[in-house]
């Protein structure tokens, strides 16, 4: 068997694995994910990226695929892994793999999306980077419908409660911001409109619920015409204009925002004359976009702008 089969066949059996995985398994999967993500918090180190707190700054980065909301949907998530080559070029090539968050809900197959990107996480901690996203939110700002729990209860019955409380600290260890030093800010919503600095991306969690800062990253969108910010008919977080992006991505020194959270019908989308890029890596139901998308960018490279970026989208 060739390498690229020996690959292949070791992503369909980490699928196989997903569906037929057992309480005490899942469990044990999760708690090491735990471990990892306190880990990388308490030392400050990812191998070669440093972690502030709820920040992480990228280091040493070749070729990265930006991934965003997935949603339940495993066969979006296969075809990334296989369309990417992670699985077979991660160590040669050293790529990396950054999520924008939402993982689960919305769609059938929340409990095996998750359990693949936890064995990413595990098996290759350095190149896989997770963020927070809204759907991961904390207890006061849980997205609705919130279908994780009920998913749960179907996948492992009596047990469900017990791998739930997990989830939920996994939730809360997650990062909710990365940058790629003077070319790019990644994170699951928006601008927090009121942050000053990057030391306020990484604290964001541990001012909330004082600050919106965390809630603005988790739930914000962009909005054109707009100057300042407005309230979101989502419930939680803003709308927020393009002097808001504008003014941050300055302050911070970066070139451009890449973000999820939105449903896009192409799967990508520009906002803000080219200074924001978002991404949705899922299709069908309940959002009924024909096309998910991710992104390949060179980290090596110069900064590009979102119209830029947007032709280097994978789409499909």
């Amino acid at each position: 068997m060739d390498r690229r089969l020996k690959i292949l066949s070791k992503l369909e059996k980490l699928v196989e694995e997903s569906v037929k995985i057992g309480v005490l398994d899942y469990l044990n999967l999760i708690d090491e994910v735990n471990s990892r993500l306190k880990e990388e918090r308490k030392t400050g180190i990812n191998g070669s990226h440093k972690v502030e707190d709820g920040l992480i700054y990228l280091r040493n980065v070749g070729w990265i695929s930006v991934v965003g909301d997935i949603h339940g949907d495993l066969e979006s998530l296969v075809y990334i892994l296989k369309d990417f080559n992670f699985l077979e070029d991660v160590k040669e090539k050293g790529l990396t793999m950054l999520f924008l968050g939402d993982y689960g809900d919305r769609g059938i197959h929340s409990p095996e999306v998750y359990y693949v990107i936890f064995q990413l996480k595990r098996n290759y901690p350095e190149n896989v980077i997770l963020l927070r996203g809204n759907h991961e939110g904390p207890s006061d700002l849980l997205a609705i419908p919130h279908d994780l729990p009920y998913q749960l209860k179907w996948k492992f019955k009596e047990e469900w409660e017990e791998i739930y409380r997990k989830f939920l600290e996994f939730f809360d260890n997650l990062p909710h911001s990365a940058i790629l030093e003077s070319k790019y800010l990644f994170l699951h919503g928006g601008i927090p409109s009121q942050a000053e600095n990057l030391r306020d991306l990484a604290d964001a969690a541990k001012k909330h619920p004082e600050k919106s800062f965390l809630e603005e990253i988790l739930w914000s969108d962009p909005e054109e015409g707009l100057k300042g910010v407005f309230p979101s008919p989502r419930g939680a977080g803003k709308l927020f204009g393009e002097d808001v992006t504008k003014n941050f991505l300055e302050k911070i020194g970066v070139k451009t925002l890449i973000r999820g959270h939105e449903p896009c019908m192409e799967g990508v989308k520009v906002n803000h004359h080219g200074k924001i890029l978002t991404i949705f890596s899922r299709k069908g139901e309940p959002y009924f976009n024909a096309y998910a998308a991710y992104l390949k960018i060179d980290g090596k490279m110069e900064a590009l702008n979102a119209y830029q970026l947007k032709t280097k989208a994978t789409i499909f």
